[in-house]
């Protein structure tokens, strides 16, 4: 967006919020950015504060984030109270839930009582929003695909110059994605990490950008939070934290029996096409978006993947490829 572009639509949302919501404005700031066209403003008025979203409709749909920002809130979930809308322009009136997300306050210290917190939030999710009641998407197999086609597409062609065998690609895809669909179907936040919960004094954690949300593998959102690509833990932790989950899901009758191992391996490979899709979009937010500072958190991703690679004998042929071709390029590119 350039700046005259964004500086009459500025002036457009004070109109609104004047005008047609009756604010009486003191001080209009911006909030935040992420990786998307949306844009956030906090706005100080005489009756209180408040944030503003700001979405393009030429490349954002505010309508997703409405509708499950209203099933969340009836399951109990603490996501943004919708005041004000103006769909025509792209504009919502949220409600104001402060500036500390996890990732801001999160250490060795706070951890635990965050993560279970957070993971209290993802269980209260998965039993109150039944995925055969919830009108989503599928991530399917043609989703899951285009994610993958993303990491191949960005990073390993654009970012590294490289070119990865078609075979290879299409046996990795059928390894993530026949894993994905074989787990039972729950909904997916897609993006439940740190620095989408937000510490509030109310139902904590506050739950945000949840607008790409769908039904897909159980374990999906368990590998965004545990294996967050902006803040690493020891695996033992993680490995800790995700039984005492997969012993609540058991328990509260959410999935049949499978195996821990079997469970063990869901997380692993889901994480693993999470991750390559994630360095897709980090690379391509730097190429396509300029917004260079994701690159950064390339590294901390690729740790994951060398991890699961290490793990799994189905991965050796991937693995080697990781080893001989991309990560010498990769290291070549950063030096």
């Amino acid at each position: 967006m350039s700046d005259e572009t964004g500086d009459k639509r500025i002036e457009a949302i004070k109109n609104w919020l004047q005008n047609d919501v009756s604010l009486s404005i003191t001080q209009f700031q911006p909030a935040s950015e992420d990786a998307s066209f949306r844009r956030y403003f906090r706005v100080q008025h005489t009756a209180g504060q408040h944030i503003v979203m700001d979405a393009p409709p030429v490349s954002e749909n505010l309508r997703p984030f409405i509708a499950i920002a209203r099933l969340l809130r009836q399951a109990g979930i603490h996501s943004p109270e919708i005041l004000a809308q103006q769909l025509t322009e792209g504009f919502l009136l949220l409600e104001d839930l402060g500036e500390n997300t996890f990732l801001d306050l999160i250490n060795e210290q706070s951890a635990e009582n965050l993560y279970q917190s957070a993971l209290d939030c993802l269980l209260k999710i998965q039993s109150r929003l039944p995925a055969a009641h919830v009108p989503l998407p599928v991530y399917d197999e043609a989703l899951l695909t285009k994610e993958l086609d993303i990491f191949y597409q960005w990073f390993i062609e654009r970012h590294c110059g490289l070119s990865m065998p078609l075979a290879l690609q299409q046996s990795l895809n059928k390894l993530l994605i026949d894993s994905a669909l074989a787990q039972p179907v729950f909904f997916v936040h897609r993006d439940f990490h740190s620095r989408n919960l937000m510490i509030v004094e109310d139902n904590n954690p506050a739950v945000i950008d949840f607008q790409d949300a769908v039904k897909g593998p159980v374990t999906y959102d368990l590998v965004s939070l545990l294996r967050d690509c902006y803040i690493q833990w020891p695996e033992e932790l993680v490995d800790d934290w995700l039984n005492q989950y997969y012993q609540r899901l058991l328990s509260a009758g959410l999935i049949d029996a499978a195996p821990w191992m079997t469970f063990k391996r869901w997380f692993d490979l889901m994480g693993m096409q999470r991750h390559l899709k994630a360095i897709g979009i980090f690379s391509r937010l730097n190429y396509r978006d300029n917004k260079p500072g994701y690159l950064a958190d390339i590294p901390r991703t690729l740790e994951y993947i060398q991890q699961v690679c290490t793990s799994y004998p189905a991965l050796r042929e991937f693995n080697h490829y990781l080893n001989e071709q991309i990560l010498p390029r990769y290291q070549q590119i950063q030096s």
